[in-house]
C-alpha cells in the first residue's frame, strides 16, 4: 500500500473536520463577525488572526502530545478516537438543536478589547487558547489524521494546513461581515447551514468511530 493510500484519506479527513468546526458559528466566530461590523475591517482582521494563531498553538500541541503518546502506548489511539469520534457527534446534536431553532445568530462585539490591531490580535488570541472545548476539537480534528505507526510529516501536514484554513477562513470573515447586511443574509442561510453541518459532523463522527485503528 502506498503512502497516498495510507495516510493521505485521514488528513483530509482532519482538514475537513477543521473546515466545519470554524464554519459552525461559534464564539469566536461570531466575535470576528461583531468586531468587523462594529469596528472596523482592521480591527476584525487582527482578530481572526489572533484567533488562527491560537488554532496553531493548539494544532502543535495535541499533535506532538498525541504523537509522544502514540510512540509509547499504540493502544491508546483506540481511546482517542472513540473520545473524538464522540465528541464529533456531539457537535451534530447541537447542529442539529440550532438549525431546529428560531433564533438568529447574534454577532457579538469585544467593547473592552484595546483599540488597537495588537489588542485585537492578543485578545483573539487569549480567546482561543484559553477555550477549553478547542482541546477536545483538535483531539478529534488532529485523531482523523494520525495512524498508529504514521511518520512525523503526517502531523506536521496537518497543523500547517490546517493553519493556512484558519487564516484564511477567518480572515474571509472579517473581509466579508465588514460590509453592511452580511449578519442578516448569513442569519437567513443559518438553519440550512446548520443542518448540513450537522450531517457532516455526524458523518465524520461515525467515520472516526467505525474506522480501523
Amino acid at each position: 500500500m502506498d503512502i497516498s493510500s495510507t495516510y493521505l484519506p485521514g488528513i483530509a479527513l482532519a482538514y475537513s473536520a477543521f473546515l466545519l468546526s470554524i464554519m459552525s458559528p461559534g464564539p469566536n466566530v461570531l466575535a470576528i463577525m461583531g468586531t468587523s461590523m462594529s469596528v472596523g475591517r482592521q480591527a476584525g482582521l487582527a482578530l481572526g488572526l489572533g484567533v488562527a494563531t491560537g488554532s496553531f498553538y493548539w494544532a502543535m500541541l495535541t499533535a506532538t502530545g498525541l504523537s509522544a503518546l502514540l510512540a509509547s502506548y499504540a493502544v491508546a489511539l483506540t481511546v482517542i478516537k472513540v473520545a473524538g469520534g464522540l465528541y464529533l457527534l456531539w457537535l451534530a446534536y447541537k447542529a442539529f438543536r440550532s438549525a431546529a431553532s428560531r433564533h438568529d445568530i447574534e454577532a457579538r462585539t469585544l467593547t473592552d478589547a484595546p483599540m488597537t490591531p495588537a489588542g485585537y490580535f492578543l485578545r483573539g488570541f487569549t480567546i482561543q487558547m484559553t477555550n477549553p472545548k478547542a482541546a477536545l476539537a483538535w483531539i478529534a480534528i488532529i485523531s482523523l489524521g494520525l495512524h498508529a505507526d504514521a511518520p512525523v510529516w503526517v502531523a506536521i501536514v496537518i497543523v500547517i494546513g490546517t493553519t493556512l484554513l484558519s487564516v484564511i477562513i477567518h480572515a474571509t470573515y472579517a473581509v466579508l461581515f465588514s460590509s453592511t447586511g452580511m449578519v442578516r443574509v448569513y442569519g437567513k442561510a443559518r438553519r440550512v447551514i446548520q443542518g448540513t453541518l450537522a450531517a457532516l459532523f455526524a458523518f465524520a463522527g461515525v467515520k472516526l468511530l467505525t474506522n480501523r485503528m
